[in-house]
């Protein structure tokens, strides 16, 4: 694919992201795709293996994806997509938009629709086509071509549900989750190698998913004693988590609010270990390919949405009901196995 530019539509639910000199409208013989993915981060990392098995089995096909506009870069890097549609998540009480993106949906004039997003919303995307002819539909929507009918798919990690979803609508090899950030220079974050990556932080409304900031900042010290350098990442919602262990750890490198999701990935790929909460940046982390310890806490369950690199111990899981209970010299423990290194 050739680079991408964001295009403002007329109707104000949906703005597109389409080839430089490409057309909005591909040619009436080429098969039409639409695959919808709206969020989370972690689920659209995950999402990257089923984007690749679309592409692959409609090799020439226009493949167009419905997602929200923090993904743009994600969807834009994978290069499995021909145009970006970006959906504002209209509301029931906001009819014009609601109309606006029924019009989108029902003007693409698609063949066929992947819904990986298999919510109530993305259900009732299905239901915009009425009434006249529905595209063919893999998912869970009521009386779609293509259902994902299994009783269990709630109890299935993601890339699995996914991967049986995709299945049933003919695509039977499904590739696990990939991503490739772009070059970058470690002297512009001012890292010194090795170094280990740290993601402290979290979605701020589940304190419960989160370590201590404490306990990552006597980690980080630790790290440094074995010449490691600590190197943290996050927003600017997480400053006060990043600042203390900052301040615990003054050879810690803080890089908050200076990393996108793709100069992530150019630094788990570069680091010799990951660390961090059950969060995005962590799906980010293991599909870039560095070896992983993701901590989880009752609030959720790795065996419905843990990481996944891309060996088969890429990724080690510590779980703690309650983790101000998990200790750092577990964890640390963890990280000894994991660079076997020796006191």
């Amino acid at each position: 694919m050739t680079d991408q530019k964001i295009e403002t539509g007329q109707d104000p639910a949906i703005s597109l992201a389409v080839d430089d000199g490409a057309v909005s409208a591909p040619e009436p013989h080429r098969e039409r795709i639409l695959v919808i993915k709206l969020s989370a981060l972690g689920d659209v990392i995950l999402a990257l293996g089923p984007f690749a098995a679309i592409r692959e089995a409609h090799p020439d096909a226009h493949i167009t994806v419905l997602t929200t506009r923090p993904y743009v870069d994600l969807m834009k890097a994978s290069g499995h997509f021909d145009s970006i549609a970006i959906d504002r998540r209209p509301k029931l009480s906001q009819p014009r938009e609601v109309l606006a993106l029924r019009r989108f949906l029902r003007n693409g004039r698609f063949d066929r629709v992947y819904d990986l997003q298999t919510s109530d919303r993305s259900g009732f995307y299905y239901k915009l086509f009425w009434p006249g002819p529905k595209p063919e539909w893999s998912g869970i929507a009521r009386g779609c071509s293509h259902p994902h009918s299994n009783p269990h798919r709630d109890s299935m990690h993601s890339i699995d549900r996914t991967a049986e979803q995709l299945h049933d609508a003919g695509i039977s090899d499904v590739p696990l989750p990939y991503i490739q950030g772009p070059d970058i220079d470690l002297e512009r974050f001012g890292i010194r190698s090795p170094f280990v990556l740290i993601c402290p932080g979290g979605a701020p409304h589940r304190p419960a998913k989160r370590w201590p900031a404490e306990r990552f900042g006597l980690l980080a010290k630790k790290l440094a004693d074995y010449r490691l350098t600590p190197v943290l990442i996050g927003t600017d919602k997480e400053s006060d988590v990043l600042k203390k262990i900052d301040q615990m750890c003054p050879k810690a490198r803080n890089l908050m609010g200076r990393t996108d999701f793709l100069e992530i990935a150019s630094l788990a790929a570069r680091s010799v270990l990951t660390i961090g909460n059950d969060t995005g940046p962590m799906h980010i982390a293991a599909a870039a390919g560095a070896p992983s310890i993701v901590l989880f806490s009752r609030e959720s369950d790795p065996k419905l949405s843990a990481p996944r690199g891309l060996s088969k111990d890429a990724v080690s899981i510590i779980r703690e009901s309650d983790l101000r209970q998990l200790t750092v010299n577990r964890v640390m423990d963890e990280v000894r196995h994991r660079l076997d290194l020796t006191d």
